[in-house]
Order: C-alpha cells, then structure tokens, then sequence
C-alpha cells in the first residue's frame, strides 16, 4: 500500500542522511526497513515499536535534517494512527526539546506534529463504536498540560519568529476547540454552535441584519425550546480537565499565571480572544455544567466587568483599542447569550455600556461601544430577551430604553457639533457606501480633521442603524405575532375592541410605547436634515416598519404620530410668513412674484420617497387605519394639486415648463408613478373590508368639511387649494364608489349624503362639483354588472334566492335614483336643479335599459318638472322623457305605462317651449306603436272571446300583408316588451287618445293640429288592430267630438286679424313679424284645424270603410258628418268647404270600384252635391271653387261607380251639373268673357262631360246628355214633342229602353226612392234652357262644348247616335252660320270641323253598313240626310265663296278660312257623294245643286261687279265646279264604282249640260251684243 512504500522511502532517506555521522542511526533505520517488509497494515506498527523509536532516535541527534525527517515521520504514523498510546511518553518531551532548538523549521514541525497528537486516533479498535479517543485520555493532565504548554512556549518566546507565533496561536486555539469539543461530546451535551466566534458581520442594510438575526434566533430558539436536561455537575475527567483549561485561561486573561498550564504569564488579549471564542461557541458547556457556569457568573464576568471599567486611566495592553474591543466583544456574547441566566451581571453590563455612550471617551472607544449596542438593537432574539427580561420586570432596569435613548441622544449630538453638514453628508455617504457593499471601520485613533468627520460620521451611523434595528425588531415580532395568531393581520377587519393576549403581541406593544417617542425624534430629526438617497430610503424604511407595526398593534397615538411626521416630508408647501415675505420685498414686480410664488412647488428626492412610503403604508394598514386616514388624506390631496399644477417641478428641473412638455418628459417620471400610486389606493378599496371603506370614506368626509368651511371665508390661492382639497375628496369617493359596485349598498349613503350637501353650498364651483360627482356615482351604481347578471340569473333561476336579491337590487336602484328627487326638490337653485335633470338624462341614456323598480319615481319628478316655469328645466325633463319613450318603454314596468303617457300628455300641454309640445305629441304615437306592436301576437283564447280585429274581416281591406310585416317587426320588441294584456292595453291607448282629444283643443294652433294629425295617424296605422269596442269607442268619443269642437271654435272664434311676434323697434315703432293673410285670424287657424279633423276622418273613412260599416249605429255618423259636410259647402271657409268635400269624395271613390260602398251611401252623397240644386243664391269665388270640387268629384264618382247608377240616379247627376251651368251663366259677370276666358265653373263642367258617357246600361242616357249639351249651342228652341215621339217611333224598341223605372233601396234607418218620367228623362233642365242659352254673353262656352259634344256624338251607340244626329246637324248648322256675325271667331270653325268629322267618321260608316238586317229605320236616315243637304245648302249657298269687309281679317285667317271652305267642299265631294251611301236621289239632287250653285256663283252677279269680287271667291267657285267635273268623271281603278256613283254622275252630268246649254245661250245672246262687254263674255265662256 502506499502508505508502507512512504514510510519505507523515509526510512531510506533517514538511512542515506545519517550514513557518515550517526551510523547508530544508519543501522537502525536499516534494520527497521526489513522488519518494514514483514508488516503489512498501520495496526501491526503501532504493536511494534521498534519503527517509531528509530524516528525517536533520530530527533535525539537534534539535528535539524534528521530532526525534520524524523518529525515528518512521526507525523506519518501519527496521521495513520500507527503510533501506541503508550510510546506518547516519549514523543511529549521529544518535542519539548525539539521546541527549544532555535531553527524555525524545526519550530514549526513540532507545532505541527503537537496538533496531529490532538486530532489523531489512538486507539483503532474503538472505530467500532464511533468513539473517537484522544491522546489526554490515556495520557495524564501533565502531559495535556505539557503539550498546551509547548504552543504557549512558543508563542511567548522572545526568539520566536512571527510565523511560530502565529502557528503557535493557531495551533494553541485549535488545540482547545478540540479540548472543549470532546468535553461537549463526553458530557453528553447538545452538539451545535449556535453563532460564530467573531463579532456578526453587516450586511449591506439595517432590515438584512435584522432579517438574519431572526434566522440565527430560530436555531437558537429551536435548542432553547428543546428544555435540555436540568443543571448539574460535570461527570468525566475530560469535563473536569476542560474546566482545569478555562480557568488558567480566565487567569491568564486577568494577567495572572496558570498552574495547571505552568504559564506565569500570557497576552491578556490572547488570552482574552480565546475566552471569547469558548463564550461564543460553546454555550450548552456553560449553560448545563454547574462548574462552568460558575467560572462563567464570577471568574469571567468579574473579569470583563474590571475590564469596562474606566474610571482610571487605562495603561498598556488594556488600552488598546483591540483590547477594548474584545472586552466588549465578550460581553457582548455573554448579553446575547446568557441574559436569561445572568440578570444581574447582564444587567450590571448593559447599564456600564449605556453610561460609556454619555462618557468623553475617545471617539473609537465610544464607537466600539455603539456597534455592541447596535449588534443588541438588530438581533430581534437579543432585543427581545432583553426587554421581557428587563424592561417588562418591574424590579429591573429598562435597559433597553436606555439604549434606544442613548442612540438617539448619539443621533441628536449631530446638531451641536461644529462639522454638522459634514457629518450628516459623510452620514448620507456611509450609509451610500454600505448599500454598494463597502463597509466602513476604524481601526487606530483619529488624528487629523478629515477622520475625526468620518469617525463622527460613523458613530452617528452606527446610532442610526441601531435605532432602526430597533424599529424593524418591532416590526419583525409584530409580524411573527401575526403569524402566530396573537394579534390580527391588518388584511383582516379591524375591531377596536379587540384586546392583544399574546406574549408576543403584548412585548410588541410594550416596546411601542416606551420606545416610539425617541426614536420618532431621532428618526424624524436625521430624516429633516439628511438628504443622502440611502439613507432616507433605510429611515424611510424604518418610518414605513414601525407605522405598521403600531397600526397592526392599534397603537393610535403612535400611528398618528408617526403618520404626521412622514408627512411633513412628503410635500414643501411655502407657509403663509414667507409668502408675505416674498410679497412685501420692494426689489420685484409683483408678477414676477406670482411667477415665482407658483413655482415654489418643488417635489425632491426625499418627498418623493416619502410619498412611496406613505402609499405603502396606506396599502399596508388600509383595513386598521381608522381615524388616522385623514392624516393620510391631506398629503394626497396636496400631492393631487400639485400633480395637477402646470408649475409644479421636481428637483432636477430648476424652471417651470408647460405642462405637455411635463408629461412628455423622462424627468417627470416621478409624476406618473404618484400618481398611479394614488390612483392605485383607492383602487385597492376593493381588497378592503367594508368598515375599513366606511373609515376611509369617513376622512374623506371630514378633510372635505373642512375645507367647505374654510372656502366660505373668501376667495384667494387658500381658497383655490381648499375647492382643490374638496375636488380630491369627491374623485377619490367616486373611485372607491366605483372599485366597491359589488358592495356599494353599505356606503351608498354616507357618499351621496355628502354629494348632497356639497350640492346645497353657495360656491356653484362645489356645486358643480357635486353634480358632477352625483352624474359618475349614480351611472357607475346603475350601470354595474350585477343588474345585468340579476337579469340573467332571474330569467334562468327561480329559487328563492332570486327574491332576496331582486329585493335588494330594488332598494339599491331607488336608493340610486331618490337623490336626485331629493336635489330637484329641496334645492333652491335653477342650476342645481338642472344639474339633477342632466343626471337623469345621463342615467337614461346609459343604464335606462337596466332599470326596473324605479320608474315611478323617475316619472313622478319627470312629471313635476312639466310644470316648471323655467325653460331650460322644461327641456331638461323633456329630454330624459324622449330617451324613456324612444329607447326605455321596452323595459318599463306595465304598471308604469299609462303615467309615462300622462307625463308625456303633461309636457305636450305645458306653455314653456313649442317644439317640446310638439316632440311629445310625436313621442305619444310613439308609445301607440310600442303599445300596440307589442301585443301584435294575441293568445287563441282572446281570439275565442270574440276580440275581433280589423284585419279579420275577410275581403275587406288589404291589411293581411302589413299585418304580417309588423309581425316580423314586433319579434323582438315581444322578447323583451312588459307583459301587458289587452284590457291593459285598451286602456294605454284610450289614454294617449284621451291625451291628444284634449291637445286637439290647445290655444296653439301648431300644437293641436299635431294632435289631431297624430291622432288620425295612429288610427290609420294601427286600426286594424282595434277591436269593434275600441272602435265604437274612438268615434264616438274622440272622432265626432273633436269635430264638433274644432267646428264650434271655428265658427266662434275671433276674426280679428292678430300681430306677429314683435322683432324690435324702428323709428320709434313696434316691428312684427310677418303672418300670411291665409293664417292672420284665430277664425282662420281654426279652420285650418277643422280641415286637418276632415282630412283624418277622409283617411280613416278611405282605410276602413268596410269595417266601420259593421259598427254599430254608423249610419247615424255617417249621416251626422253628410250634415256637417252640407254645412261646410254653405256656410265654411274656402278651406273647410273644400277640405269636406275631399272627405266625403274620397270615401266614396275609394270603395266604389272596389264595390264595398252599398247603393244607400251613393244615394247619400248624391243628395249633398244636391245642395247646389237647390241653393240658387249660393254664390261667390269660394263658392265657384267649391263648385268645381264638386264638379270634380261627380265626374270621378260617376267614373268609379257607373255601374250602380241607374237612368234616374244619371239624371240627377247631369240636373247638378245643367244647375252649376246655368247658375255660372246667369251670375257671371262676363269680366272673364271679356278677356277671352271661360268661368272656372264651366271649364271644369268641360273637364267633366268627357266623364260622363252613359255605360252600357244606361245608353238610354245618351239622348239625354246629348241634348242637354246640345242647349248651350247656338239655335232656335229645342225640337217640338211630336218631332221626338216620331224620332222614337222610327227607332225599334228594343234600344229605346224604358225610362217609366221605379228603385227602391233600403238602409237601416232610411228609405230611398225615385221615380224617372220620361219627360224628365228627355229634358232634366228644359225649363230653364232657353234662358240659360239666351243670357251666355259670347260663343266662347259654345266653341268649347263643341269639341266635347263632337267626341261625346262618336263614342255614342249606333241607335242613339241616329236618334240625335238630325239634332247634332241642326246644332251645328246654326253654330255654322254664325260666321256672318262673327266672322273672326272660332265657334263657325269648329262646328265646321266638327260637322266634317261626324259625317265622315259617322255618316259615311253607317251607310257602308247599312244593310237590309240594320235595325235603324229608313225615316230616320232620310232624316238625317235632309238635315246634312239643309246644312250644306245653307252654309257653303250662304256663307262660303262671299266677300267679306276689307280689313276685318287677317291675311293668315283669310287664307285659314279659305282653305276650310276648300275642305267642306273637298269633302263634300270625295266622302259624301263619291262613296256608295244610302241618301235618297232628292237629296243627291239637292247635293249637286248646292255645289253648282257656289260654282255659278259668279254668273249671277252683275257684270260690273264681276271684277271686284276677291280672288278667293273666284277660286271657291272654280273649287266647286272641278268637284262637279270630277263627279262626272268616271275612274274604276279602285273598283269602288257604284250605283250611288252612278246616280250623281248623272246628276251631275245633267247639271253641267244644262250649264252648258245656259252658257251657249248666253253666249249667243252677246255675240249679237259685241261692245265693251265682249271680252268678259268670252271669259265667262271660258269658264
């Protein structure tokens, strides 16, 4: 193995050293390595000792090679434990004598080789057991003694180099840790060392050395809570032998000699430092040996109580400041770890320290005994043992107030030293430093300014740690009675009466307050005047640790006090002395002053960080801080100001600087984060219990009562930072308001309590304020989620849960929404009373859809608010109605329906503004339509009663679409509209009818007309969703009697003529505003309502005709409105007449093609048109109007129903319209003829005979429209009766129908009958005829009527049209002839185109088709033959071809009437006696005659008037006699020759022979007469 080949190899190397000189040596050594080869293991050497003697014979040559290698060795063996416990006999003074040999190598191995006797395994064979056996038990005390006594040999030998004492020291220490340890392991004592040997190092802050000190104490804790077995003797040698080592080192220490180490003397410190080591790490020795503990109480302490002694003057080693240092080391172990054992002594020392911190010592002794005292203040084990021991006993001294007062009296030296800037600032720099990990000591004493500054510095360093030390002990055993359960976590609520029982928590307390005073001096007195960064984060730490831990304790008044006094370092606000300083300097402007005084908010490092610590706190201790809150208050309320102030600075910026750049720069970053620190706090409201809200909503309340009542004494920067403070207080209630939704019932009250009452201030700032604050608390409440998961949770749940919170959501909504009724009420203010309705709106606008329980509420201050005299609260109100009616009637109670309608009804009647009147009308058909869309889908059972809707009546109206296109609209609305059944629903709608019945009546003509428009609009929209009852009931109660009272205040009302608004003045006089004539009476506004009620009634009548038919007792109100309509036509306005002939015109056209309109109601409104008939003197422009209208209206009637009129019914018809004809001509003042203009009575009678052809039934009435046209052309009476009775003859019967009829038609309460004459039938006007043609002034009715007639003639029935053609032709005739006296009207040119257009389109036809089948008699054509040959023969003989007065025509009209002059003839020619008719030979004969009349017309005018007749005569004639050639001409192309033809070219032929042979004669007669006259008898033959 290779510890064998080792040793062998020093064997060697011994034998090669010791050859020439010690051959003794060589031969052993020699030997020794074969006896080497037969061992085989470390055990087998120990049993021989041959091989450890060989090394022993070589250390007694005392050279120092051999020596070396022999030590070197020993110490092999040694290590391998193969040395017998026997042989150390001779080792021992081996090495006392080794340690007197002066070479330093030697020294130092028999150092060496004593410490591995110490450390090695004498005896192998008890591994077994794990006993590790040291040399000193097998060995006597004299040896032990004599081994410690070589190291202390060394060690005080003035030969010795330093490395030997030094390794002399080391090995003498670690020779006794080996002694006391295997007394601790022989004794049987807890094993562990409890803390380090040197004094416990800092750590970078003071709350690490604390945190560490508490880590320490829980292992110290964990073996003092062992309860280690009981006090008593020591029991093994080795006990007694380690008591025999710690009382010569006691005495050593003392500076006396050891008997049992044999030492006279030793370094005090030496021997001190190795009593202080033993103290430290061996405590269970002294705490369970009584003999130890002894030495401890009277060797030990008497020893280091002479040693603190200093009141004589301290000489050589005990003056040093090492010296000192391990002194109060010393007992500094012995405080921290037997004080529970040593009260007195512990006691004695803690009062010589205390009295050494007052004495002038020098600075590094004073500093010696500060870093013990804060050692004891950052041991939280310590300082507690210390105070339950001490300070809680009544019989012992308060020791640690006494330190704690000590260290702050070091604290508050700093303010009379002369250097105190520099001290604080090598304070602020110490304290920089140990944050970066420099730890600052002193070692020698100061000798020059600069390190007496620093040892200043450091001592006041030291007091300042130690003071924190205490405040965060405090804080960590309030902590660990927290966890313990002693005392309540501040998380939880806060109970005042809630006492603190536990040992912990009452040392806590205790310690409180007989500590918190000083240490907020001393604390408050560095915080004031330091302003090093680390140092007043670790004071600020502090102030933040101990303000919780009294807030956590219910320490009030040091809470408060603490709280106060951070802070007066959050924020620098200049006081009022030197703001009038500033003032009252003559050296500046006073806005430079201003300039300044603004800026003087300046935020630095310190107040920032002072404002961290207070949020921390605030955070901390939110549910404890009770009371104390406003204290935290008013420092925020200043910081908000000053965060909100544009010249608010922090101490990098040294101007102010515009606000946006403030935000914008990195600088301000310490703006943005207190702020959302402030934001944040009360945010965290939230985590609050609900007392600890109430507390802090409390403070709130009070900082702003108190500033409410500082801001009534005037006005001013003061002034402006309270209504600051004030605006702080409202914001953070709304934002607790808002973070608590969930539980906002508890602090409802107290909030808005305070809203109110700042709402009632005389400052209108605060009182916006409140409003303001009201606005954003009521729509936060409102608008919060648990209305919307209530409504969830109630449509999906039914249990009884559901009730208790719809019960408690009831109470919160009212709750929400009673202050602003309570505002509205009790204020005095227009302001605040509108600032109440704007929140309403706001309310309405935003959460309207979540309310439920109070609308009653809401509508009853709604209500209140229509009565107001003030406009602008008027519109207010009207505007949060107009949001309910528009978006919120969905979510409206039912019962609350109708007062919604009544307080709508209340603001279209009040007086303040229009506009709102007439949006509320609008807002009530609204409702109408919500109402009525929401029931759209009714239950099968209402239908079973027999609720009968409009719609339902089959065949009547074409409602069935709309009815389903406002189901699919009403889908929705019914998935969240109120329950409402239809008797509810009968009664909403009766109440808007009732409401727009009594605004119909408003004095306003703008407000009732949209009533009454809305009304019938909602009657038209949704009638047919009313059932018969509803119906009966709007007619009856609504419909008619809105009629009769506009028609009784149209005809009562005034007729005097009003004046529009005054604009202004001018000139000295009123300016009005303009009114239309049409509107300048109240007369005249009310018949503009009366025409509106028509018009509604016309479109209900249009719409539902049918179904109101089936009401009962209609026909009574059909006939009361036929009488106000016949009353309206006589005695109304222009407007009205008109406006009732409308209603009952569109009645009657809507339903006649339709056929729902029976024959009674035709016969009705044929009986009001009537009213003409039978008023003569019912004259006047707006009776000429109405008479067209009516006109109008008979024209379109009988167009829609031709089918029910009958020849009576006609007859009556045409009698309306003879009348209005003969009525406009006799009463027309010819103003109109006179200009060339038709009365508008008459062309609308020309506008409407086109209408009136007879329909198939009644073509009977052909006849008689004809000839009643026919009256009011020019010519003589009407045809005699006889000529009439053989005109009827000539025609068969069966076309003739008979005109003896007799109706009768039957209605539920009248009878109808008429009875048609024939006379009747043939003439309904003949009695007044002749005077009506007489008296018409000009031709210009004639020239219209005959167009008319022309088109009517056409369109008449072959029969009838025979029957009155010869009429026709005598009519014309004589309208023909008219051109002799009125040669440059039209009405002789049109009768002419109209003759041409009947003979042509008419004649020429019939007599194509007639054939011998035709039931049209011969008389009759011959009839009309002669009238057409009378006509042609009169007209073209008499009036055609004639010279006329020169210049009475234009040469354009001259050449207009020639040409129809040539046309008639053209005709006459072509269309008459060319094609095949059927006229009779006479009448060709008469045909043909005319014609060579006009042609030789000429011949028969005397010969000296032949050349001045015009040339148109000439040609007229010429025209006549080429038609005669052209009749005599035969021409068969066409193949249309006939025998007709052949008859007038006969005809005509023997015309023109007896021409011819007229004008032979003639000619032969002048051929005898040749004169002057010869050449225009050949002319006249020429032609």
């Amino acid at each position: 193995m290779a510890f064998m080949a080792v040793l062998e190899s020093d064997l060697r190397a011994l034998s090669a050293e010791a050859r020439r000189r010690y051959p003794a040596v060589k031969d052993a050594a020699e030997h020794a390595i074969l006896k080497l080869r037969t061992l085989s293991s470390p055990s087998e050497i120990s049993h021989n000792e041959d091989i450890v003697r060989i090394f022993l014979l070589a250390c007694e040559v005392k050279t120092v090679k051999l020596s070396v290698i022999g030590l070197s060795c020993l110490q092999n063996l040694l290590s391998h434990d193969a040395v017998a416990p026997s042989i150390l006999n001779e080792i021992l003074p081996t090495l006392k004598d080794h340690a007197e040999m002066p070479d330093e190598s030697v020294q130092l191995k028999t150092l060496q080789t004593i410490l591995i006797i110490f450390q090695s395994r004498l005896h192998p064979e008890s591994e077994v057991n794990n006993v590790y056996m040291l040399v000193f038990t097998v060995c006597t005390r004299e040896n032990m003694a004599q081994a410690l006594g070589i190291c202390l040999h060394l060690l005080e030998n003035n030969r010795s180099s330093d490395n030997v004492r030094n390794t002399a020291a080391a090995t003498f220490r670690q020779a006794v840790a080996l002694v006391f340890d295997h007394v601790v392991h022989a004794e049987s004592l807890p094993a562990g060392k409890f803390s380090s040997g040197s004094y416990i190092s800092r750590t970078s802050s003071v709350t690490g050395d604390v945190s560490r000190s508490m880590n320490n104490a829980e292992l110290e804790h964990n073996f003092t809570s062992g309860k280690p077995s009981l006090i008593r003797e020591t029991k093994t040698s080795v006990g007694k032998l380690g008591l025999r080592l710690l009382e010569d080192l006691t005495a050593l220490a003392a500076g006396g000699s050891a008997c049992w180490l044999r030492v006279s003397s030793l370094q005090r410190t030496f021997a001190l430092d190795i009593l202080e080591f033993i103290l430290s790490n061996y405590v269970a020795m002294f705490k369970i040996l009584v003999s130890y503990e002894q030495v401890l109480q009277h060797q030990i302490c008497s020893l280091l109580m002479t040693s603190l002694r200093t009141n004589y003057e301290l000489e050589g080693e005990v003056g040093k400041p090492y010296f000192r240092r391990l002194v109060l080391r010393s007992v500094s172990h012995i405080i921290r770890l037997y004080s529970s054992s040593l009260i007195t002594e512990c006691e004695v020392f803690l009062s010589m320290l205390i009295k050494l911190t007052f004495l002038d010592l020098p600075l590094w002794h004073r500093i010696l005994v500060l870093e013990i005292l804060r050692g004891f203040c950052v041991e939280a084990r310590t300082l507690r043992i210390l105070f339950q021991n001490f300070d809680m006993h009544p019989k012992n001294t308060n020791v640690v107030e006494g330190m704690v007062k000590a260290l702050a009296q070091v604290v508050s030296s700093i303010q009379f030293l002369e250097t105190s800037e520099e001290s604080l600032a090598a304070v602020a720099g110490m304290f920089s430093s140990k944050a970066k990990g420099i730890e600052w000591s002193l070692d020698n004493d100061a000798s020059n300014a600069a390190v007496l500054v620093a040892s200043e510095a450091h001592a006041i360093s030291l007091a300042i740690e130690g003071l924190l030390g205490v405040v965060f002990t405090v804080a960590s055993l309030t902590d660990e009675a927290v966890d313990a359960g002693d005392l309540e976590s501040p998380r939880c609520d806060y109970v005042p009466s809630a006492k603190c029982t536990g040992k912990t928590a009452v040392l806590c307390i205790s310690m409180v307050g007989s500590l918190w005073l000083t240490i907020l001096d001393a604390l408050s007195l560095i915080l004031a005047r330091s302003q090093g960064e680390s140092i007043l984060l670790e004071i600020l730490k502090g102030y933040q640790a101990f303000t919780q831990a009294c807030g956590v304790l219910h320490a009030v008044e040091p809470l408060n006090s603490f709280l106060a006094s951070l802070c007066k370092f959050t924020i620098n606000f200049p006081n009022e002395v030197e703001r009038r300083s500033v003032l009252q300097s003559p050296g500046s402007k006073r806005s430079d002053l201003i300039s300044d005084q603004r800026e003087s908010i300046v935020l630095t490092p310190k107040n920032v960080q002072a404002l961290r610590t207070l949020f921390n706190i605030s955070h901390r201790l939110h549910n404890v801080l009770g009371p104390s809150w406003v204290l935290v208050l008013e420092t925020l309320s200043a910081l908000d100001r000053a965060i909100h102030s544009p010249h608010a600075t922090t101490q990098e910026v040294s101007t102010s600087v515009p606000r946006l750049t403030r935000e914008s720069s990195g600088q301000y970053s310490d703006f943005c984060i207190l702020s959302s620190l402030n934001s944040q706090l009360f945010e965290s409201s939230a985590l609050m219990h609900i007392s600890a809200v109430k507390s802090l909503l409390s403070a709130l309340c009070q900082l702003s009562h108190q500033c409410m009542v500082e801001t009534s004494s005037g006005f001013g920067p003061s002034t402006n930072q309270k209504i600051g403070s004030i605006s702080f207080s409202v914001e953070r209630m709304i934002s607790i308001l808002v973070n608590n939704l969930q539980r906002v019932q508890p602090l409802w009250d107290q909030v808005i309590g305070h809203f109110l009452e700042l709402a009632d201030n005389s400052n209108p700032h605060l009182r916006n304020m409140a409003l303001d604050a009201l606005d954003q608390s009521i729509c936060a409440v409102l608008g919060s989620e648990q209305f919307e998961d209530h409504t969830i949770s109630r449509s999906q749940d039914n249990s009884q849960d559901v009730g208790s919170k719809e019960t408690e959501l009831s109470l919160l909504e009212s709750a929400a929404i009673s202050p602003l009724r309570v505002l509205y009420s009790s204020s005095q203010s227009i302001d605040v009373c509108a600032g109440s309705l704007k929140i309403l709106l706001h309310v309405l606008e935003r959460c309207g859809e979540k309310l439920r329980y109070s609308w009653s509420n809401i509508l009853e201050l709604l209500r209140s608010v229509a009565d107001a005299s003030e406009k602008d609260l008027v519109t207010l109100g009207f505007q949060g109605l107009r949001v309910i009616m528009n978006d919120g009637l969905s979510t409206i109670p039912p019962d609350c329906l109708i007062v919604c309608i009544d307080v709508t009804g209340a603001y279209g009647a009040q007086k303040t503004e229009l506009n709102i009147s007439l949006t509320a009308i609008g807002l009530l058909w609204t409702t109408t339509d919500f109402i009525v869309k929401g029931l759209l889908r009714g239950s099968a059972e209402e239908k079973e009663k027999g609720i009968v809707e409009v719609n339902s009546v089959p065949n009547k109206m074409n409602g069935q679409k709309r009815e389903e296109q406002t189901d699919s609209i009403s889908n929705d609305i019914n998935s969240h509209s109120p329950s409402i059944t239809l008797v509810d629903r009968d009664k909403l709608i009766i109440s808007v009818f009732s409401l727009l019945q009594n605004l119909g009546a408003d004095e306003r003509p703008e407000v009732r007309n949209s009533a009454i428009r809305t009304l019938f609009q909602i009657l038209g929209g949704h009638g047919q969703k009313l059932s018969k009852s509803m119906w009966e009931d709007c007619l009856w109660n609504f419909i008619f009697p809105t009629l009769d009272r506009a028609s009784h205040m149209a005809a009562t009302s005034s007729k005097d003529e009003w004046q529009g608004k005054e604009l202004g003045i001018r000139g000295g006089k009123a300016v009005h505003m303009l009114i239309h004539h049409s509107r300048n009476t109240a007369q005249k506004q009310w018949d503009e309502t009366l025409v509106l009620v028509l018009g509604g009634i016309a479109r209900l009548l249009r719409s539902f005709f049918p179904f109101l038919r089936t009401l009962n007792n209609f026909w009574s109100g059909w006939e009361a409105l036929l009488l106000f309509i016949k009353d309206s036509i006589f005695s109304g306005s222009k407007e009205v007449s008109l406006a009732a002939i409308n209603c009952l015109q569109t009645t009657v056209l809507g339903h006649c093609s339709k056929g729902n309109l029976p024959m009674p109601y035709l016969v009705s409104v044929l009986d009001v048109y009537e009213v003409l008939q039978k008023s003569p003197n019912y004259s006047g422009s707006t009776t000429n109007k109405v008479k067209q209208e009516v006109l109008h209206g008979l024209g379109e009637l009988y167009v829609q129903a031709k089918r029910m009129f009958d020849d009576h019914m006609y007859t009556r018809l045409l009698a309306i319209i003879s009348l209005a004809i003969k009525q406009t001509v006799t009463t027309s003042d010819n103003s109109e003829a006179e200009f060339g203009n038709v009365p508008h009575v008459l062309r609308t009678v020309l506008e409407v005979l086109p209408m009136l052809c007879p329909a198939e039934h009644l073509s009977s009435m052909w006849l008689i429209l004809l000839r009643e046209l026919l009256r009011y052309l020019p010519g003589p009476d009407s045809p005699s009766q006889s000529e009439e009775e053989e005109a009827g003859q000539a025609s068969t019967s069966d076309h003739i129908p008979d005109v003896h009829m007799k109706m009768k038609y039957e209605t539920p309460n009248v009878t109808a009958s008429a009875t048609v004459q024939k006379a009747e039938v043939t003439s309904p006007t003949s009695g007044s005829a002749s005077a009506a043609t007489v008296n018409i002034p000009s031709y210009l009715f004639a020239e219209k009527l005959i167009l008319v007639l022309v088109d009517l003639m056409l369109q008449a029935p072959a029969v009838e049209k025979h029957i009155i053609f010869p009429e026709v032709i005598q009519s014309l005739g004589r309208s023909m002839t008219t051109r002799r006296d009125n040669p440059d009207g039209s009405l002789w040119r049109l009768a002419v185109e109209g003759f041409n257009r009947i003979l042509v389109d008419d004649v020429c036809k019939v007599a194509v088709d007639f054939g011998p089948d035709s039931k049209i008699s011969k008389p009759s054509r011959l009839r009309i033959w002669k009238e057409v040959a009378d006509v042609y023969e009169i007209f073209l003989v008499g009036y055609c071809g004639h010279a006329l007065p020169s210049n009475s025509l234009s040469s354009v009209t001259l050449k207009d009437d020639e040409s129809l002059e040539m046309t008639i003839v053209n005709i006459l020619g072509e269309e008459i006696l060319k094609p095949p008719i059927d006229a009779p030979i006479e009448i060709l004969q008469r045909l043909v005659s005319t014609l060579d009349r006009c042609a030789s017309r000429t011949c028969s005018l005397p010969v000296e008037t032949v050349e001045l007749m015009p040339l148109h005569c000439s040609r007229f004639s010429l025209k006549c006699l080429q038609t005669l050639f052209s009749l005599s001409s035969f021409n068969d192309e066409a193949g249309n020759w006939s025998l007709t033809r052949s008859e007038v070219s006969k005809i005509v032929i023997m015309v023109l022979m007896t021409r011819c042979e007229c004008i032979l004669n003639r000619f032969l007669l002048d051929e005898k007469d040749v004169g002057k006259y010869g050449s225009l008898c050949k002319q006249n033959f020429k032609y």
